[in-house]
């Protein structure tokens, strides 16, 4: 135990033997060596000067390599150099009061730059100067603590992980645009309300809290809200449902859903605006269905206004136009991505107005990086209150036709040819397609009729030798012959 000025360096134990001498007689060497294996981890037989004579290891565990060597080395040499000073004042104070020293910690250092930490005390054997340093091992304490420590640490790395995901979500629960309410499953209140679900309500998030839900609904809906809650509590989900405030001045389109959080059961609940005072009526889930399939649909959508400019486009229109957000389309006209403007779109809504639909109309949709695609439009008019909107089908029609201007050879081909591009192109250009296929038709025919003769079937046609080349050229006629006649 430690004293007063004499023990600050002494140690005394906490109760003596009433009669050490008649306790314990005359221990022999043998029986204190087992007596010191059993209670120390290691023990160091010392001289006078602090010189090892002998030493010994409770269990293998405690074993330290190149114990072996210790023999003849001073206790200062087997230890690190920053806890010498302290096996120093271990020998001091063991030998300045002959009584055990206090316990200290000193590192024995180890192969491959590792310590064995051992704790250590003194005890004088009163003849010779001789002293036995009793150690605990404590490699099996610091692997300990330093577990302990790692598990600190990844206790606070995952605390703060949470503390983050905590705060994105908090922060993304409140930027939502979109109304949600936490409920408490068992008692119905709402726990949670966002600034939006604050604003579609009328009231304050934090005054929401601590509120029965639904309330403040007309009986319809919140018959209708308490059905789906019911639902998704026993069957795991269901469709929206519409509920209407019981001011009249707004309804919702409602769906809920179901998570746990710490054994205690929770609503999600969204509230999405669909309809305001005087406004429209609710979207029934089958037509909002609709909406998803125009969305997804294979074939272009466009609305536009009555002069052409457009209002909503799906995916589909926006990789024909080869364009990515929807935004870049918005408030320009169709016109521009029509292959040929001013004829196409202009027929297709004169058309419009007079009959209110249009069905199968062809023409070229030009890409913003100028890839051509031959498209097929069915267009309808919708009359609104104020002003008319039109919507467009568009269909890529590319495989159905051979791509570039090839005229077919046979005549009956070519006039369908020809019939095809009318909507499509404009009439002169159709004039000097249609010239250019009699022409190549006329000049097959004559070299036909002349054996392949090019002087005669000139003659025949009344053309130079040198026009009838250069329309050869042209029309690609008889390039592949191996035999001319001239």
């Amino acid at each position: 135990m430690l004293g007063g000025a004499k023990g600050q360096n002494a140690w005394e134990p906490v109760r003596r033997f009433n009669a050490a001498k008649e306790s314990l007689g005359d221990l022999h060497a043998d029986v204190a060596e087992m007596i010191l294996a059993a209670s120390a981890d290691i023990a160091l037989v010392l001289d006078r000067d602090g010189v090892i004579l002998d030493l010994t290891f409770g269990q293998e565990d405690h074993v330290i390599v190149g114990a072996d060597e210790w023999p003849g080395l001073l206790f200062t040499d087997i230890v690190s150099v920053d806890t010498q000073p302290k096996v120093e004042a271990l020998l001091d104070e063991a030998e300045s009061v002959e009584k055990p020293s206090r316990w200290r910690q000193v590192n024995h250092p180890l192969p491959g730059g590792d310590e064995a930490p051992v704790q250590y005390i003194v005890v004088p054997l009163g003849r010779d100067g001789r002293k036995v340093a009793i150690g605990r091992d404590l490699r099996n304490l610091a692997s300990l603590q330093q577990q302990l420590i790692q598990a600190q640490q990844a206790m606070e790395r995952d605390y703060s992980r949470f503390r983050s995901a905590e705060t994105r979500y908090r922060l993304l629960f409140q930027m939502s645009s979109e109304a949600v309410l936490v409920i408490n499953a068992r008692t119905r209140e709402v726990t949670e309300a966002n600034a939006a679900a604050g604003a579609a309500l009328g009231a304050d998030p934090k005054k929401l809290v601590g509120q029965r839900f639904p309330q403040g609904f007309d009986p319809a809906g919140e018959a209708a809200v308490g059905e789906l809650l019911e639902s998704v509590r026993t069957a795991g989900g269901t469709d929206e449902v519409s509920a209407r405030l019981s001011s009249g001045e707004k309804s919702f389109l409602i769906s809920a859903s179901m998570f746990s959080q710490d054994t205690t059961p929770f609503y999600l609940v969204r509230l999405r605006i669909v309809g305001a005072e005087g406004g429209e009526a609710i979207m029934p889930v089958a037509r909002s269905r609709v909406l998803d399939v125009v969305e997804k649909s294979p074939d272009g959508f466009v609305i536009t206004d009555g002069k052409g400019y457009i209002e909503v486009a799906n995916r589909a229109f926006l990789s024909m136009v080869q364009l990515v957000s929807e935004q870049q389309i918005l408030g320009q006209s169709l016109e521009r991505w029509i292959a040929k403007p001013g004829v196409g779109l202009n027929a297709l809504l004169a058309n419009l107005r007079q009959t209110g639909t249009v069905r199968l109309f062809n023409t070229t949709l030009q890409g913003e990086y100028d890839e051509a695609t031959e498209v097929e439009i069915s267009a309808v008019e919708v009359k609104g209150e104020d002003k008319p909107c039109y919507g467009f089908m568009i269909r890529n029609i590319g495989r159905r036709f051979a791509s570039g201007s090839v005229v077919p050879g046979d005549l009956r081909n070519s006039v369908k040819y020809m019939t095809e591009l009318v909507g499509r192109v404009s009439l002169k250009e159709i004039v000097s397609e249609t010239t250019d296929v009699i022409e190549r038709l006329c000049i097959e025919a004559a070299l036909e009729l002349t054996g392949d003769n090019r002087a005669s079937a000139a003659e025949m046609l009344g053309l130079s030798r040198q026009s009838l080349y250069v329309k050869m050229r042209r029309y690609g006629v008889g390039e592949s012959e191996s035999n001319i006649r001239n």
